[in-house]
C-alpha cells in the first residue's frame, strides 16, 4: 500500500490526535461514515489493527516500511515495542520535525526530500536516515531554504524540543545528543499491541 495522501482530518477523526500528520482539529468528535456515531464494540483484532494505523499514519510510512521496521526492532536488544518507537522517531524526517524546522512530518519530508537539510554538513535527503547521537542537523546554506525554516520556526508544530535534541535558533541547527525516552514521543499509542499485531507475521 502506498503513502497516503488523501484528506488528514478523516484519518484524525478515526484514530485521534495525530501530532505528526496534522495541526488542524475536526469539528466533529465521532469517527467519519455513515456509521461513524453508532460504532458496534470492536474485536481485539481491531483495537491491534487501530493502533498499528495510528504508528504508521502519524510517520507516514507504508506497510512495507513498518513491517521492515518491528523486524529490526525485534532484533535489537530492550523492549521490542520502545525500540519500535525509537527507530521510528530517529528517523531524519521526524526529527526535522522535532526540532520545528518543519510544521508537520509530511512538511518535514518535503524540506529533506527537496535538499533544504544537512547531517554533519553534508545535503541528505533521505527522509528515512536513521539519526545517531552526535549527528547535527543543519539548513543548506541557501537564502530559501533558510526562509522556509525561518518561517516554520514561528509556529512549532509541538510545543517543546525532546530531551534527546538541541537546538539553536541562531544558527539554525539541532544536536542529536542521544535517543529519545518513552515519556517524549508525543504521540499516544500502546506499542504492545503494535507488536502483538505484528507477532504472526514478522
Amino acid at each position: 500500500m502506498s503513502r497516503y495522501r488523501g484528506p488528514r482530518l478523516r484519518i484524525t477523526r478515526r484514530l485521534g490526535s495525530l501530532p505528526g500528520l496534522t495541526r488542524k482539529e475536526p469539528r466533529r468528535a465521532y469517527p467519519p461514515g455513515q456509521h461513524g456515531q453508532n460504532r458496534k464494540k470492536r474485536s481485539e483484532y481491531a483495537i491491534r489493527l487501530e493502533e498499528k494505523q495510528k504508528l504508521r499514519m502519524n510517520y507516514g510510512i507504508t506497510e512495507k516500511q513498518m513491517l521492515r521496521y518491528v523486524r529490526k526492532a525485534r532484533r535489537a536488544t530492550g523492549s521490542t515495542g520502545l525500540v519500535l518507537l525509537q527507530l521510528l522517531e530517529m528517523r531524519l524526517d521526524n526529527t526535522v520535525f522535532r526540532l520545528a524546522m518543519g510544521p508537520t512530518i509530511p512538511g518535514a519530508r518535503q524540506l529533506v526530500n527537496h535538499g533544504h537539510v544537512t547531517v554533519n554538513g553534508r545535503v541528505v535527503d533521505i527522509a528515512s536516515y536513521q539519526c545517531r547521537p552526535g549527528d547535527v542537523i543543519g539548513v543548506r546554506n541557501r537564502e530559501g531554504s533558510k526562509k522556509l525554516v525561518e518561517a516554520n520556526l514561528q509556529y512549532p508544530g509541538l510545543a517543546n524540543t525532546p530531551n534527546h535534541l538541541d537546538f539553536d535558533k541562531a544558527t539554525l541547527t539541532g544536536k542529536v545528543t542521544g535517543t529519545i525516552e518513552r515519556e517524549w514521543v508525543a504521540l499516544q499509542v500502546n506499542e504492545l499491541l503494535i507488536v502483538e499485531f505484528y507477532s504472526r507475521q514478522a
